[in-house]
């Protein structure tokens, strides 16, 4: 089975084919700038890269777009568009309504559009890839597969704020989380390293990105996770603040902010990029640290610092912890985190060989010590693999 995979951003649409039975991936690219003058347009085939600059006025042309280089007889991995079984999306945000991945139909993009309030950055775009794909595939089903789902096996006391009852009746103002789908595909991947049934550990997942957020799993489910009705709550991540006093807001407000500014700030000026004032990138706080730069230095302090504090209070709310899992862009390539962090966690039995973490930057394995009370891993996230399986699982299902 080929199921094509697409995330579907604001201007940019990411594209991967993967021959799902051998988990393989045939081709990846990407479209970005759309709708403006000038629009990216790269692939990836093994060895073999495209790159082009066109104008793309909608997501409906860039997947046609990329349709042509996947089918291309230089560039691409298909002969005809009849070999793509099904299209697999993801989606940022199911609300309360989906709690697993689902078959597309009319009902399912009326719940997502239901559910744009609650992502207006993200499920507006993630559904102008859908209906281009139905557009363009008509006769190939497609599955949702939601960031959200993953997390819903928290528990009341957990995803609940201390705001009036009323608020969640109304508005579902509550704690989702995000990264799911990451989280949920390196959990499973640490379990089957280390040769252990995910159902016998508590696991703490760390997808150490742009953005940024833990998850404390227990017999494979979620108990809670750091981000929280948005993506901004929890730790603080490259251009987001994560936690802050929310009088802080209300004080910018009074003191002359718009609503628009201050949403701005929070998401796209603050984080590392706010407190260091050079860059979202680690790669340039570790040049500006070893400059001698001191705001890259209490940057880099400051990420290190709230990550092992939220770390431990899981540690808490698991009752203990067996495996601690590194992933994403931070998370699988700078050993200076995970070792400061892992520093702060020795009171748990956690103890870091540093050989092994400094040698595997862009691989994957165990980096803690034999005596190690935990395990620590460094897992490779792939979303898109796993959005892959559930497409094909859900596809399984409505052939029988």
């Amino acid at each position: 089975m080929k199921v094509l995979v697409i995330n579907s951003g604001s201007s940019s649409l990411k594209y991967q084919v993967l021959e799902i039975d051998s988990e393989k991936c045939l081709i990846k690219g990407l479209v970005e700038r759309i709708g403006e003058d000038e629009s990216d347009i790269e692939q990836t085939n093994g060895e073999k890269e495209y790159q082009v600059v066109a104008k793309i006025k909608d997501h409906e042309e860039a997947l046609k777009e990329a349709l042509k280089l996947i089918t291309d007889s230089d560039f691409g991995c298909l002969k005809d568009l009849s070999e793509i079984d099904a299209v697999g999306h993801r989606v940022v945000h199911g609300g309360e309504k989906f709690f697993s991945s689902v078959l597309i139909n009319e009902d399912v993009i009326k719940a997502i559009e239901e559910n744009s309030d609650l992502a207006p950055l993200h499920n507006p775009p993630n559904l102008m890839g859908i209906k281009a794909s139905q557009k363009v595939l008509p006769k190939v089903p497609q599955v949702a597969v939601f960031d959200t789902s993953f997390h819903h096996t928290m528990p009341e006391k957990a995803y609940m704020y201390g705001l009036p009852y009323e608020l969640y009746q109304k508005h579902k103002i509550r704690r989702y989380g995000f990264h799911g789908t990451s989280h949920r595909y390196v959990s499973k991947k640490a379990s089957q390293m280390l040769g252990e049934n995910i159902k016998n550990l508590k696991i703490i997942t760390a997808h150490l990105g742009n953005g940024a957020s833990l998850a404390a799993i227990d017999k494979g489910k979620v108990v809670d996770t750091s981000m929280g009705f948005t993506p901004l709550e929890g730790l603080m991540m490259g251009t987001r603040s994560g936690d802050v006093d929310p009088g802080i807001i209300i004080f910018l407000l009074r003191n002359g902010y718009s609503i628009d500014e201050v949403d701005n700030l929070l998401n796209k000026k603050s984080g590392v990029l706010g407190l260091s004032e050079i860059s979202n990138d680690m790669r340039d706080i570790r040049k500006g640290i070893e400059n001698g730069d001191k705001k890259a230095k209490l940057a880099y302090d400051v990420y290190v610092y709230k990550l092992a504090k939220y770390i431990g209070s899981y540690v808490t709310i698991l009752k203990g912890l067996d495996v601690l899992v590194f992933t994403a862009g931070v998370g699988e390539n700078d050993h200076d985190v995970r070792k400061d962090v892992c520093d702060y966690l020795e009171i748990f039995g956690v103890k870091i060989d540093e050989e092994k973490n400094n040698g595997l930057n862009r691989k994957e394995g165990i980096i803690s010590t034999e005596d190690s009370k935990v395990k620590v891993l460094v897992v490779k996230t792939d979303e898109e693999l796993m959005i892959a399986r559930d497409t094909k699982k859900i596809i399984e299902k409505r052939r029988i």
